[in-house]
């Protein structure tokens, strides 16, 4: 069936069903290799499972239809993700990127592609301005992160797309907070899509993977290229899970942002908040109020966890300045507004009276 609508797609996009079997769930191919019939023939296009897995191809022919790509990459982390996306430059290139992006992503590009000649330049994505006032000859790249973490500023994707496509320069955007449901980057004219699907994808905290899809075939062959080259991929069972995961995702996310209304709703007007962010989806920053003890805060919750990650189904709370961006340095994330008494507040699907009462409960008493 074409043109399947969005909430049909998660269900039955990519591979409906086993070819070999009919069983209506991808098995689990757990095996490391394939028997072939000749030295130049092989059964069903598998030789070797770095190379290709069919567990694997079926979330990779998943997400990639349900962000409008062409091709689909699985990996075993989002910043693994992150990584073969990056290693698609040479030395000498500069990515422009968000400026207050996720830890890990600007830690792997301060600590590690800057070894091998990659530069990179911090930037205001959210003001067109910005990015052409920052472009130079060596720019290959724009990176952006919308919303970020854990600011929720917001960058107008189309902008970005046709920027770059002026300057003949690559667009890449993480996805992770909004996925395909919210925001279709590549619909936008983005040419690659970024996930950590340990996330909202996943949904259960169960599991680490990343997800990489491109708008054509000529940028999937590169992809491909350094997917099997440097074998950071996604095994079978992970695989299994977040195919299962993302088949919820629609229901799911409905969830998440109702909920996570209302926590925004009281947390705007509690005398405990001192600044609240949030975008209509179901992640929520605010700033403790300077009255409050930060650790009596945590220590009061009992529902809400404090816990690294976000997305899965249970309410997590995370303190950016000593977890997700304890890489940045602290000069830099107090200039980003990335406070020592912020919260991010990661909101699940339990009953959302108590998780108000929960919350309440800890600003009062902190």
């Amino acid at each position: 069936m074409e043109n399947k609508k969005f909430n049909t797609a998660l269900i039955h996009g990519g591979f409906r069903f086993d070819k070999h079997t009919g069983a209506v769930n991808i098995p689990i191919y757990q095996t490391s290799t394939y028997a072939k019939k000749s030295v130049s023939e092989s059964v069903c296009g598998y030789e070797y499972s770095r190379s290709g897995n069919p567990t694997r191809a079926a979330l990779e022919s998943l997400i990639a239809e349900l962000e409008g790509g062409m091709r689909g990459f699985a990996f075993a982390s989002g910043m693994a993700a992150v990584t073969a996306v990056l290693s698609i430059f040479k030395s000498g290139d500069t990515i422009l990127v968000t400026d207050n992006v996720y830890g890990g992503t600007f830690r792997v590009l301060d600590k590690v592609f800057s070894h091998f000649g990659i530069k990179y330049k911090s930037i205001d994505t959210s003001k067109p301005e910005n990015i052409e006032n920052a472009l130079t000859p060596d720019v290959a790249a724009i990176f952006v992160e919308s919303p970020t973490n854990p600011l929720l500023t917001v960058t107008d994707l189309s902008a970005i797309a046709e920027i770059a496509k002026k300057h003949s320069i690559l667009s890449i955007v993480d996805n992770t907070f909004m996925t395909p449901y919210l925001q279709k980057p590549l619909e936008q004219g983005i040419d690659i899509v970024v996930h950590s699907a340990t996330k909202f994808l996943g949904g259960h905290s169960d599991l680490i993977a990343g997800l990489v899809v491109t708008k054509d075939d000529v940028l999937g062959e590169r992809i491909g290229f350094v997917q099997n080259s440097t074998g950071g991929i996604l095994q079978p069972f992970d695989s299994f899970l977040l195919i299962r995961g993302i088949k919820t995702l629609a229901v799911r996310m409905d969830r998440h942002i109702q909920n996570a209304d209302k926590v925004a709703e009281l947390l705007k007007n509690s005398p405990y908040a001192d600044k609240v962010y949030h975008v209509g989806i179901p992640v929520v920053s605010f700033e403790l109020s300077t009255s409050k003890n930060l650790d009596k805060f945590f220590d009061n919750l009992k529902i809400l966890t404090l816990a690294e990650s976000l997305g899965g189904i249970e309410s997590l709370m995370c303190h950016p300045a000593t977890m997700t961006h304890a890489s940045i340095p602290k000069e830099m994330r107090d200039a980003l507004g990335i406070k020592d008494n912020l919260i991010r507040v990661s909101v699940g699907i339990e009953d959302i009276d108590d998780i108000l009462k929960d919350l309440s409960y800890a600003l009062e008493n902190a």
